[in-house]
């Protein structure tokens, strides 16, 4: 099979390679519409879908024309591309990658990093994470990709501590050896589902991934609890 592409940044210095050496093969050095780069991009609609909308002008003047394709989850971008119907994804942090990857065997490149949003601790019934109570509840995705982000929040927190040894980036909510206030923990919710989670009132504390929080707007610097640091 051949492989993919993952990762905005690098798939457009690809493709913008390819229409330079087709540029040079031009005479007059210019490029017609015929020679025009189409690069189908399936990104996530806040923020990464918004960052693409700034680039494409940027892009057509290089003779690429960036097509955007909105994803509302976490599960289609991917399926997308190993189809062929993209060529190009960009809402996706390495430990999800890799976990796609192994778990449906994708045949994908990391062809270059890309930004991450923090992930944020919301709640709307407490003010400060000191008022946070013994057995509160602690709503998260059913993305284990997503766990070791949030362990480490509450970590920083001084809510868990992890045993020994646990690698917090693949930390699972097993590897918790401490847990002062006896949390209690649901993950068994889908990202996109978690900004309404948390509008519903749900849970003592929601961990949303900021692409889903700006679309519910959200601003995770001044309405989380809890932020992830960089």
């Amino acid at each position: 099979m051949k492989k993919k592409i993952f990762g905005f940044a690098a798939a457009v210095l690809l493709t913008v390679g390819l229409a330079a050496c087709g540029n040079n093969s031009d005479s007059k050095g210019a490029s017609s519409k015929s020679d025009d780069t189409t690069l189908k991009v399936g990104a996530s609609p806040t923020p990464h879908a918004e960052i693409l909308e700034h680039v494409q002008p940027l892009l057509k003047d290089e003779g690429i024309n960036l097509e955007i394709v909105k994803f509302d989850d976490y599960i289609l971008p991917n399926q997308s591309l190993a189809e062929g119907d993209i060529d190009a994804n960009y809402f996706q942090h390495i430990p999800y990658l890799n976990k796609e990857i192994k778990e449906k065997g994708y045949d994908f490149v990391n062809a270059g990093a890309v930004h991450i949003e923090p992930m944020g601790l919301y709640s709307k019934k407490i003010k400060d994470i000191a008022d946070l109570k013994d057995g509160a509840t602690v709503i998260t995705s059913n993305s284990e990709s997503d766990w070791g982000r949030i362990i480490t929040i509450l970590q920083n927190a001084g809510l868990v501590k992890v045993k020994d040894g646990v690698d917090l980036e693949t930390a699972t909510f097993d590897d918790i050896a401490e847990n002062p206030k006896n949390l209690k923990f649901n993950h068994s919710i889908d990202p996109s589902l978690l900004a309404s989670t948390y509008q519903n009132d749900e849970g003592d504390l929601v961990a949303i991934n900021a692409n889903f929080a700006y679309g519910a707007g959200l601003n995770p610097l001044k309405d989380s609890i809890l932020l992830e640091e960089d």
